[in-house]
């Protein structure tokens, strides 16, 4: 009834677990993580306490089979669940229950050095291959690729009760909001006919809100900028004076009140460079706005 994939980037120390199920708000009982220890990932019948104590073994420095094998040591019902480990190494060990294998539907996994995927109630093991696949062959952010993998089992046929909810964890040492966290992406999709391309479009809007900007992406506010800035504020009540292509301080300090309005608060303070993501998304929601005397 659900398919996950636990994954790490080799290039930083990003450590993941993407998950979708037919079954609601499955963000609430399959991932755990903890920033630089590693990542759990619990169904089935899923025991919660596989991954809070699944991560403390990790981190006491347990390998992953080593953290398994404790964990099914003092479940007795260990053959009615299915769980699987990464660690900040990108080692990995999978469990699944002899009575998994028996439900409707095929259940198991498949892994590779800093993935695991695994699933219960699935189409066939082309769903975990597939994920793998996809995960290995992607460049993309490690947030990206677990979804992108996701996207790969729903393609391979994924569960075959259909779709009901989704998840997607990131931990990053001091990656989360305003650094001050290690929850870098934190998004549950509770109850939704498509909860995989909803995962995608909130994921979209927390990277606005949430990510800091690219300095890549910061641009200095010429008069063509200031002037549509301006009028996108004048319609915002944030500007009442003239509609010109002039910029002051005063101008900045109103445009930051704007930014903290619509969510980009971790965009804001960029030494008075703007970030052209927020530009390319005010223009999406709002239209491009700009007036010529």
């Amino acid at each position: 009834m659900t398919y996950s994939i636990l994954g790490r980037d080799a290039s930083n120390g990003d450590l993941g677990v993407a998950v979708q199920s037919k079954f609601p708000g499955v963000g609430s009982l399959v991932p755990y993580g903890e920033a630089d220890v590693g990542v759990v990932a619990t169904q089935g019948f899923g025991n919660p306490r596989h991954g809070s104590v699944g991560l403390m073994l990790l981190k006491s420095g347990a390998a992953p089979q080593q953290a398994l094998e404790v964990l099914l040591n003092d479940d007795s019902r260990r053959h009615k669940r299915q769980f699987a480990l990464v660690d900040g190494r990108g080692r990995v060990a999978a469990y699944t229950g002899t009575d998994l294998r028996s439900w409707n539907g095929w259940s198991g996994s498949a892994a590779s050095h800093d993935c695991v995927a695994l699933g219960n109630g699935l189409a066939g093991s082309a769903v975990v291959d597939r994920m793998i696949t996809t995960f290995e062959d992607s460049r993309a952010s490690l947030a990206e690729r677990l979804m992108l993998a996701l996207q790969a089992g729903e393609r391979a046929g994924g569960d075959i009760r259909g779709q009901q909810s989704a998840a997607l964890l990131v931990v990053r040492r001091n990656g989360g909001y305003g650094s001050l966290d290690d929850r870098h992406v934190v998004i549950s999709i509770y109850d939704h006919e498509q909860p995989i391309q909803e995962l995608l479009r909130c994921y979209q809007l927390h990277r606005l809100s949430y990510f800091p900007s690219d300095p890549t992406n910061l641009v200095p506010i010429d008069p063509e900028l200031a002037l549509e800035l301006k009028s996108l504020m004048a319609a915002h009540g944030y500007y009442r004076g003239e509609l010109d292509d002039s910029w002051d301080a005063s101008n900045q300090r109103q445009l930051e009140l704007f930014l903290g309005s619509e969510n980009y608060d971790n965009r804001i303070d960029n030494g008075g460079l703007f970030d052209l993501e927020v530009l390319a998304d005010l223009r999406l929601r709002y239209g491009h706005q700009s007036t010529t005397e």
